[in-house]
């Protein structure tokens, strides 16, 4: 027994180094570069492949193939991918999504170049480069380990490498080169992905599919290392191969057998699925490409030639025709990705796992075989089917709900890896099972015209989730999260749905192309597939539907009519460079045909306006609005939402940025509002009145008595605490009806974090916020947002792929009033009701901007309106022009809460100052007083 305990340590002390060198190299990689390298098992696996060329086709000394490997080809590659392809990314930005899906794109281009290259078979006589006992590999771990952390600890690189992962940018300004640091970081996890895939190689299937996945599989030890101790993560690796090992020792009876084997086979699965579904997550910054430009529709000529090509293949036979019925089905599959990831922004690397589910339930469900179901005809159990999977998106919703970016990626992802590991690998989920098609579509030409109608049903599925009110709150969560939260968007419950969604359109799919191959081959759902198929639709246009339908033909067509791997090398090519058209193809082609478009219509000046319109009256045509009125003050147009030439107003048919209905007297107190041209003597333009007793509901209604006073905002007691520094201590706040009260202070002195307590996106460790009699404390910023308390951000939260009217219109559908011409007053008071209302958000001024996040809040009918540095990145006028609309909302009787570094705007606008330092409000009062104290003791 001790000998088989001994013997069984040294096989998991063998496997636990290998997954060790990859933890090693997946962290230094991601220290350096802020990169979670995803080709890190493709790197390995192309380093196999290229010892075994040279030992054995070309016949080198093993030292020799090994020293070529593992010190040229090996780090050469990193340096290639840095510079080529992050290096670039990092100049445009830094963006993490695209970085993400580049780095997918990699590993697609490796596995797909491999297999073009060495083919698709699998190989057993890769030359063994350390005999196969444990004390060389360890060694080799102990040594790296040790070089690295004194390397990062003890000498100038490392404080280089330490200064570059902190801040990159102040990094470069203090001289760093962080280049240099960076491609050191690419060549060193090279080099131990291609030592970790020579080692392993003699050992397992080398192909250009298992070894990649099998390396990626054991990620779970740089994750529970939180992507930073190296020797956490030499730790769990040796620790997982030794209790890997142990397990085969265990033989039970009974059903639990087979799962006891699928666990002790695969035992780092499990850490991954742990490592990324319960650790807290890694890399909480978004993970999708962000579109730049409003939603364009797909031209009727483009689906036209799409309906063309897909009823093409009713005109083949044979081989061709069988080979077309895929195409349908992996469409469907690929309409999945749309939802989630180009409707919801969520990424997804584990679609082909309930792809695979819908083919296995609906081969159990035809057989028979389902527990507790009988057994049905092919169309109901995939109908079925559909059904059961469905709510098994949760699996990766859920997770969703607190993850995103790099960590949502890990859980998506290990989902999809433990899937297809302890169920579509396992005898007793698949063993002799089949799959048939329905009944009158047997053949290949019927079944292929059910597809195209499931198809068009999947569609019709996929366009309903873009229109209409769930279209745009999907839309307005893909773009900027935090802001649709503050808009009103239940983002939670919208998760949810997108990826429950997902999961019936990937069954869907999945049980189509079972029936379509009338069977259920596991292979077909690989995890390495659904790496390809979210690089696939990302590139060629994520929320494009024509592009899921492009992907799927080019996927079957390339692989059908080439080689294996030619699809696989093109797709991996596109999503390295994703950062050059995020967008997709279509989108880039689109915008490089309206830059070469040598006619453009010439827009008229007011002059020429009116000169057509004596020429040529406007018999029944909409009439363009008026010019400004000889006399007229600015005040009026402003309340009329005409353009009064105010800076920033730069979109075309803008108003003043900041228009507003209302202004305030010489004395500093509220003023009436002038009558416009619009409305007899004595009536105003309101602002968009909430439910009944809202702020500004009743007093513009005449004869009706007066509503109830709006609730009072009040924070008691709030302690907020990072670690040991205090953030908030003991603070207390008032926000009244018709107020305006300012928070001023130095940075660092908790006015962005009692900004975050009020506005519900930061949970106090002690104290209270109430509305009103109810205490709101523990409620999100959505919930509070519907109970009428908005709030705006320093950066600005606009949904840049919707157009400006359907930014506001979010506001109006998640907020709290239910009046359906709150959007159309709310453009008009603000200026944004010409031309400018058609316009997507991406590209257009910033002062016209913020009035477009303005309108947004005002049209879902705030009582309590927090603003955070709303003056930035605004000029003079505009800045006066804001001021005027802040007034004119504290006098319909909306509470306000300024936190701005402008003292000259917070002396003209508030009613109460509050000056904040460490944590604490050290001074309260009117304006003049504080801000008067305030500039005494600078000038000391």
């Amino acid at each position: 027994m001790s000998s088989l305990t001994y013997d069984l340590t040294l096989a998991g002390l063998s496997v636990g180094s290998a997954a060790a060198l990859t933890g090693i190299g997946l962290i230094v990689t991601y220290r350096a570069t802020g990169v979670l390298n995803f080709a890190h098992g493709a790197i390995a696996m192309v380093c196999a492949y290229g010892l075994r060329s040279c030992v054995v086709e070309w016949g080198w000394p093993l030292w020799l193939g090994a020293a070529v490997t593992l010190l040229v080809l090996a780090p050469g590659l990193g340096v290639v991918l840095e510079r080529f392809v992050f290096r670039p990314l990092a100049v445009l930005g830094g963006d993490p999504a695209q970085t993400l899906v580049a780095s997918i794109g990699v590993f697609v281009l490796l596995v797909g170049g491999a297999a073009l290259l060495w083919g698709q078979g699998a190989r057993d006589d890769a030359p063994e480069l350390v005999p196969d006992e444990p004390w060389g590999q360890l060694a080799v771990v102990l040594v790296l380990a040790a070089g690295v952390s004194a390397v990062v600890r003890l000498t100038r690189f490392g404080r280089e490498l330490r200064a570059v992962v902190d801040d990159r940018r102040l990094a470069v300004l203090g001289g760093i080169d962080a280049d240099r640091v960076a491609a050191a970081g690419w060549a060193f996890g090279s080099f131990t992905a291609g030592l970790t895939g020579v080692l392993l190689a003699p050992y397992v299937r080398l192909d250009p599919y298992g070894l990649p996945l099998l390396v990626m599989e054991v990620v779970a030890v740089a994750v529970a290392a939180r992507m930073r101790s190296l020797w956490v993560a030499v730790v769990v690796a040796l620790g997982l191969g030794v209790a890997q090992s142990q397990l085969t020792r265990l033989h039970p009876s009974g059903w639990g057998e087979s799962l006891l084997q699928a666990a002790g086979t695969n035992l780092f699965v499990v850490a991954l699925l742990v490592a990324a579904l319960v650790l807290p997550g890694v890399g909480t910054r978004d993970a999708l490409p962000r579109t730049a430009t409003a939603r364009v529709p797909t031209p009727p000529g483009a689906w036209i030639v799409a309906g063309v090509l897909f009823l093409l293949p009713l005109g083949l036979a044979g081989q061709d025709l069988h080979t077309s019925i895929q195409v349908p089905a992996l469409a469907v599959i690929l309409l999945s990705l749309v939802v989630v990831t180009g409707r919801g922004g969520q990424i997804s690397l584990g679609q082909a796992a309930y792809a695979g589910l819908g083919a296995l339930f609906t081969a159990l469900l035809a057989a028979g075989r389902f527990p507790g179901l009988p057994d049905m005809p092919e169309l109901p159990a995939l109908a079925v089917s559909v059904v059961l999977v469905a709510p098994l998106g949760l699996l990766t919703g859920w997770p969703a709900i607190g993850r995103r970016g790099l960590a949502l990626a890990l859980a998506t992802f290990a989902v999809g890896v433990g899937v297809s590991r302890f169920v579509f690998d396992q005898p007793y989920a698949t063993a002799g099972l089949s799959l048939g098609r329905p009944a009158g579509f047997d053949g290949d030409r019927a079944y292929y015209v059910l597809e195209l109608l499931l198809l068009a049903v999947a569609l019709l599925a996929a366009h309903a989730l873009r229109r209409g009110r769930t279209g745009r709150a999907l839309a307005a969560m893909r773009d900027h999260e935090a802001g649709a939260r503050a808009a009103g968007v239940q983002v939670p419950s919208l998760k949810l749905l997108a990826f429950v969604a997902g999961a019936a359109l990937a069954a869907l799919g999945g049980g189509m192309l079972g029936m379509g191959l009338r069977a259920f081959d596991p292979a077909a759902f690989d995890p390495v597939r659904g790496l390809l198929w979210f690089a696939a639709v990302v590139v060629l246009g994520a929320d494009s539907t024509l592009g899921a339908l492009a992907a799927a033909a080019l996927l079957v067509g390339l692989d059908a009519g080439t080689r294996g791997g030619v699809a696989a090398a093109l797709i991996g090519v596109l999503a390295v460079l994703v950062g050059r058209f995020p967008g997709g193809p279509y989108d880039a082609l689109r915008t490089a045909t309206e830059r070469l478009r040598l006619y453009r219509a010439p827009a008229l000046t007011p002059a020429g306006s009116r000169a057509r319109g004596l020429l040529r009256p406007a018999g029944g045509r909409t009439p363009r609005t008026a010019p400004v009125p000889r006399g007229a003050t600015p005040t009026r147009v402003a309340a009329e939402g005409r353009s009064t030439g105010v800076a920033g107003g730069r979109g075309a048919g803008e108003g003043e940025s900041g228009a507003t209905a209302r202004t305030s007297g010489a004395d500093g107190r509220r003023a009436a509002p002038a009558p416009t041209d619009r409305e007899p003597p004595g009536t105003t333009e309101r602002l968009p009145p909430g439910p009944p007793g809202a702020a500004g509901d009743g007093p513009a209604r005449r004869g009706s008595p007066a509503p109830p006073a709006p609730p009072v905002l009040t924070a008691r007691h709030l302690h907020v605490h990072y670690g040991g520094f205090i953030a908030l201590d003991g603070v207390d706040v008032v926000l009244s009806p018709g107020r305006i009260t300012a928070i001023v202070g130095p940075n660092g002195a908790g006015k962005s974090t009692l900004f975050h307590c009020l506005a519900g996106t930061l949970r106090p460790a002690r104290g209270s916020v109430r509305l009103g009699g109810r205490d709101i404390t523990a409620l999100p910023a959505h919930a509070r947002t519907r109970l009428g308390i908005a709030r705006t951000f320093q950066e600005l939260a606009v949904f840049p792929s919707l157009t400006v009217a359907e930014n506001v219109r979010v506001g109006a559908e998640q907020g709290r009033t239910s009046d359906a011409g709150a959007v159309e007053r709310t453009l008009r008071l603000l200026g944004l009701d010409g031309p400018v209302r058609a316009l997507p958000a991406a590209g257009l001024p910033t002062g016209t901007l913020r009035r477009v996040e303005l309108a947004r809040v005002l049209a879902g009918g705030p009582r309590m309106l927090l603003l955070d540095e709303p003056a930035a990145g605004l000029d003079t006028a505009e800045v006066a022009a804001l001021a005027r609309v802040l007034k004119a909302l504290a006098a319909d009787g909306t509470a306000l809460l300024v936190v701005e570094h402008d003292l000259d705007l917070v002396a003209g606008l508030a009613d109460v100052v509050h000056v904040m330092t460490a944590g604490r409000i050290v001074a309260s009062g009117p304006p003049e007083r504080v801000l008067e104290v305030l500039e005494t003791e600078d000038g000391r």
